[in-house]
């Protein structure tokens, strides 16, 4: 896949290079062995942080590098793809929609703790807004966190939390106002508060090797100094890291489909039907051609919104459009992975048969189509 010189420079090349030197020495060897198991060792987070790679993006006061260069992060995004695992990246990976609230917005002291630790792979973060009553509306939330002296007490419960199980550190939404948008605050919750609970472990269609669970609160009790932010104020926080994440989840998809063409083609040279390369029929030379085109207009759009994000603009309606985009295109391609692979398509042993598992989830995670849609067209004054 030639990079686009107009989006990615030196730096991201080295960016590259490092992070596919990683996947290759640390990853590849063990991927399907982790798949198979349903987790990988927590020491490739400290691993990954020691390479550099869990701090690109975030300040160099807390351990990171290229703060705010967005494409160093899709540059390191796309190679970690390449290990074609959804799961291990997605659980890697679950500090970048975890940690940013705490980075922008914690208070100071709160901010210092935590970030090094994370960035440097020593404790793990996840994110938890989603709740067994609903997840794309969180305006309505129902996970209540009520002050108590100098303390919140929460009491509530989420589900289908990425790193839900192994996680240290929770940028967890509750309502501390009253109903609708208006009444939502973020928190950050340590493992081992009294109160707080994991419960088991979720089995997944797809995504096996990152961990997903529920979480349960029960009159937990939280320092007021962990509120991240202003008080009622924490929609906005978690509206603006939705953008970011949806930037994460249509370059996922682009690779899943990357992967997924990769994966076509070497079976097309290879694979001998009637004499001949299979890829030497028209009917399948023709869906190769097509599934190359829909990818490269994907992938272009996509870079296109992440500039437009890195220039400081607003992209709610297109970064919206990106994801659906990308998720669409990515069923697309590895439907069609699978059926030109045939029988191999199907086995576990082949690549293609986790991509299309693990290609599910991503036009239902960060927001689903369909509210993917609603915010489309409200941007269009409908």
């Amino acid at each position: 896949m030639a990079a686009p010189q107009s989006y990615f420079d030196d730096s991201h090349q080295l960016i590259r290079d490092s992070v596919r030197r990683f996947v290759e020495r640390e990853i590849l060897p063990h991927i399907d062995e982790w798949e198979e198991a349903e987790e990988f060792p927590r020491e490739l987070y400290q691993r990954a942080g020691a390479a550099g790679i869990l701090g690109i993006g975030y300040p160099e006061q807390y351990g990171g590098s290229h703060e705010g260069d967005v494409f160093a992060k899709v540059a390191a995004s796309e190679e970690l793809m390449r290990c074609g695992s959804g799961g291990l990246v997605a659980g890697l990976g679950s500090l970048d929609i975890g940690l940013p609230p705490i980075v922008k917005w914690a208070k100071p002291a709160v901010r210092e703790r935590v970030a090094p630790q994370v960035l440097a792979g020593e404790k793990i973060m996840a994110l938890a807004v989603t709740e067994p009553s609903g997840g794309s509306d969180v305006a309505n939330l129902k996970t209540r966190a009520v002050r108590d002296g100098d303390h919140y007490r929460i009491n509530g419960s989420k589900t289908f939390i990425t790193s839900g199980v192994r996680a240290d550190y929770y940028t967890v939404a509750v309502r501390t106002g009253g109903e609708g948008f208006g009444g939502v605050s973020l928190l950050l919750v340590e493992k081992g508060t009294p109160g707080f609970s994991v419960g088991r472990k979720l089995k997944k269609m797809g995504w096996w090797a990152s961990d997903t669970a529920e979480l349960f609160f029960d009159d937990c009790r939280v320092p007021v100094e962990n509120l991240i932010g202003v008080e009622n104020a924490g929609f906005a926080c978690i509206m603006a890291n939705f953008q970011s994440e949806r930037l994460s989840l249509a370059i996922m998809a682009n690779m899943t489909a990357q992967l997924a063409l990769e994966e076509s083609l070497k079976w097309a040279r290879e694979r001998q039907a009637f004499g001949k390369p299979v890829g030497k029929f028209q009917v399948l030379k023709h869906r190769l051609a097509e599934m190359a085109t829909q990818l490269e207009v994907s992938r272009e759009f996509t870079y296109r919104q992440a500039a437009q994000m890195a220039a400081g603009r607003s992209v709610i309606k297109e970064i919206s459009m990106a994801k659906n985009f990308a998720t669409d295109i990515a069923d697309r391609l590895t439907y069609d992975a699978v059926q030109i692979m045939g029988g191999m398509g199907y086995m576990r042993e082949s690549l293609v048969e986790r991509l299309y598992r693990d290609n599910r989830i991503l036009s239902i995670g960060g927001g689903t189509r369909e509210i993917m849609n609603e915010i489309i067209a409200k941007q269009m004054g409908l």
